[in-house]
């Protein structure tokens, strides 16, 4: 299977000097993920967890609802020259009924930026695929609950502190108790690892949970949120117009600019209590000032 980091040699500069020494990179490598041995997709991934990554994105999907719905994950053998299995091709085995995926949609799903869709089609896939109605969930959060969970996330971070390459996505209790992290080149693969271990371990829909993502929180972070039944995204960083859109239109509580105990609210505002800890300007419809919209030290906002 291939390795987390790899080694590679670098010329390092300070003050005018250089120093040749090796240094760790986060690896990243192709994952197919293939149903029923036919092409599905593939993705960039930092190797490993790549069962639950597989999972993960065929819940995210649309392709599968639940555990049961797949029998089997396997490794497909690899094409080197030698014969070795290079482990980056999965199989997913549908259990009997579980329709495969639509040919037509191969490689061309909703998270690909590129596919052509309009934000009002995207939205519309996202409603008709989504099993689990997250505007139900009676989670409640206290602000002061969610202020730690960008230093529990990167805590927790053990492949970023060798390489400082990598993405992570946690998944955290209303208590703020951290229940699965995993980390990847990219965001996206980090949050389908998250949910292809919730998946298999059987605890899909994700009711009354967080997800905690470093960087933005964009449109497809905010999709494979509500396909797996979680009711609230944070991110460190800001999202997407269209993350928004989805977060109103679903009810799944969108937190961007998460920092220290600061963050804005862009969705979902009702979800968030407090205990005195942190005052929120809960004015709706007044327009966010500019000292609100300051990237990077943002006041406590809440949009309504």
């Amino acid at each position: 299977m291939g390795r987390v980091t790899v080694r590679r040699p670098v010329l390092r500069l300070r003050a005018g000097l250089g120093s040749r020494r090796p240094d760790t990179l986060a690896a990243e490598e192709p994952l197919e993920i293939r149903v029923a041995g036919r092409p599905l997709t593939v993705t960039m991934r930092t190797p490993g967890d790549d069962f639950d990554l597989a999972m993960g994105f065929c819940v995210s999907e649309g392709v599968v609802r639940r555990a049961a719905d797949i029998v089997a994950v396997r490794y497909c053998l690899g094409a080197t020259v030698d014969g070795s299995n290079t482990y980056n091709v999965v199989d997913v085995q549908l259990a009997d009924g579980v329709p495969l995926p639509d040919p037509s949609l191969e490689r061309n799903f909703d998270t690909t930026s590129s596919c052509g869709l309009c934000g009002k089609a995207s939205l519309d896939a996202v409603r008709t695929k989504a099993v689990w109605p997250v505007a139900d969930d009676p989670l409640r959060i206290d602000p002061a609950t969610l202020a730690v969970l960008p230093d529990r996330l990167r805590a927790a971070q053990r492949v970023f502190d060798r390489t400082g390459g990598l993405h992570a996505a946690g998944l955290f209790t209303a208590a703020g108790e951290l229940v699965v992290l995993r980390e990847d080149i990219g965001r996206h693969n980090a949050v389908d690892k998250v949910v292809g271990h919730a998946s298999r371990a059987g605890m899909l829909p994700l009711r009354s949970t967080v997800l905690m993502v470093s960087g933005r929180a964009s449109f497809e972070l905010v999709q494979k949120a509500v396909m797996a039944g979680i009711p609230m995204l944070a991110a460190v960083s800001a999202p997407s117009s269209l993350a928004v859109d989805l977060a109103e239109e679903s009810g799944l509580t969108l937190v961007g600019f998460l920092r220290g105990d600061s963050m804005n609210v862009y969705a979902g505002a009702d979800r968030l209590v407090t205990s005195g800890s942190l005052a929120l300007d809960m004015v709706a419809g007044r327009p966010r000032g500019d000292e609100d919209a300051a990237h990077g030290h943002p006041a406590v906002g809440v949009s309504p």
